[in-house]
């Protein structure tokens, strides 16, 4: 179930075509709709991302906690997920990002949405970095 503050979010990115104001005002945002890893229910995250080509990169940082957020359990599961950007939403397919392409799009992140860093020093976890494609 989100949180009350996701499903204001939901709501607002719904009603005005994909922005929102507030915490995440000016930010590049998408609804990441997964499939619950133990409830099997359809759950919707608001979660950043950054461009990368075709691809749309999230970052599971979970605020730098020392657990994954639930989206990143749900897709490890069940790794058909539906995504909304602006006022279109789509089919896609996640790949997680290793190596050196991870630490280059980590940084990418960070350069526009400095938080990024902050919430990697708070943590020993290796946050995980996924990249979105389009299923045809």
């Amino acid at each position: 179930m989100p949180s009350e503050f996701n499903e204001k979010v939901i709501e607002e990115f719904r009603a005005n075509g994909g922005k929102v104001g507030g915490y995440f005002e000016g930010s590049k945002l998408l609804l990441l709709t997964t499939t619950g890893a133990k409830s099997g229910n359809r759950v919707t995250t608001p979660v950043m991302y950054l461009p990368d080509g075709d691809r749309l990169v999230i970052i599971a940082s979970n605020a730098g906690a020392d657990n994954h957020p639930a989206w990143y359990h749900n897709l490890l599961a069940n790794p058909d997920v539906t995504v909304e950007v602006g006022t279109e939403s789509f089919e896609a397919k996640p790949e997680h990002i290793e190596g050196e392409e991870r630490d280059r799009l980590y940084a990418a992140m960070v350069a526009v949405a400095p938080g990024f860093a902050e919430y990697e020093a708070k943590t020993s976890r290796r946050i995980p970095v996924v990249a979105l494609t389009r299923v045809a």
